[in-house]
């Protein structure tokens, strides 16, 4: 059960949750058509010495290959790969618009850092908890780094806009940020509250991206979890990690009335618009998730 002052490293509670991620984004890329390529995902996950995530990484479930039909069935995993690309495909965007300063919240393992193409100046930003980044710098120490990374190891709940401050951030210039994963971990008043703070420290041009599961999963979609991660042999109750819906403000919402610009993604119509069929089986589940971004105009733009 969740607490207001709870941690954890990446191998327990909301952090095993990365972990899962890192697994899905591994299986897409050893994939022929794979959408994108994280070549650190298979190395992440591999350095926990699971064999229920190196399972669902491989694609072998109850110790037998499955389809990849059968694992693009389940909703959760189609999503994944769909934030993944909208959320890659969104720095790329921002890099072009000139943006040279990325945060990263509750970055977990993510690889962007090492694995996106990054223009000369760029400074990435990545804050969660100090076990979570320890562990992912032990695993990558020996990879190159061609962007200027800089860590802040602090818990998302306690004053991190002082932290990132002090690890170089300027604010008075255009920021793009990510909340990939996040918000359904904090309860409705600290999301708000992370929100205002991303608002305080945004420069006129700058851009959030987020995803959100909306209200409780479909019954079907969260059986179809719970049966993959168990032939898996993974026990994790996500139920338990998340928040409630129903006190929380819909980001959409919330952007648009702090006159930011927002345009949303379609996890479905990403697959689709990149050649990827999606099952019938998932799209429902699929339909739960926001996917977003918002921009905070500059003096000439409007809403």
């Amino acid at each position: 059960m969740r607490t207001d002052d709870d941690s954890w490293d990446i191998t327990e509670s909301v952090g095993a949750t990365a972990l899962g991620v890192a697994a899905i984004r591994a299986y897409e890329t050893s994939r022929e058509d794979a959408l994108f390529r994280d070549p650190y995902a298979a190395k992440l996950v591999g350095a926990v010495g699971s064999d229920g995530w190196n399972s669902l990484m491989a694609g072998r479930l109850g110790g037998q290959s499955v389809s990849d039909g059968e694992l693009r069935g389940w909703s959760m995993g189609s999503v994944l790969i769909a934030r993944t690309l909208y959320f890659d495909e969104y720095f790329a965007s921002a890099a072009r618009a000139g943006i040279r300063q990325i945060v990263i919240l509750a970055a977990g393992l993510d690889a962007r850092a090492y694995r996106l193409e990054w223009p000369s100046g760029t400074r990435v930003f990545e804050l969660d908890q100090p076990k979570v980044l320890a562990f992912k710098d032990r695993v990558l120490a020996a990879e190159e780094l061609t962007v200027d990374r800089r860590e802040v190891a602090i818990d998302l709940r306690q004053d991190w806009p002082k932290a990132l401050l002090d690890k170089g951030f300027e604010p008075g210039e255009p920021t793009a940020w990510l909340a990939e994963g996040l918000l359904r971990y904090l309860p409705g008043h600290a999301q708000n509250r992370l929100l205002e703070q991303v608002v305080e420290l945004s420069a006129p041009g700058s851009r959030m991206a987020l995803n959100l599961g909306m209200g409780n999963d479909l019954s079907d979609d969260r059986e179809r979890r719970r049966k993959v991660m168990a032939e898996a042999g993974i026990q994790l109750d996500l139920e338990n990690l998340f928040y409630s819906w129903e006190d929380r403000a819909d980001p959409r919402d919330w952007f648009a009335m702090h006159r930011w610009l927002v345009s949303e993604g379609d996890p479905v119509a990403v697959l689709e618009d990149h050649g990827r069929s999606v099952p019938e089986a998932a799209k429902a589940g699929m339909g739960q998730h926001i996917l977003m971004t918002a921009t905070k105009p500059r003096g000439d733009e409007t809403q």
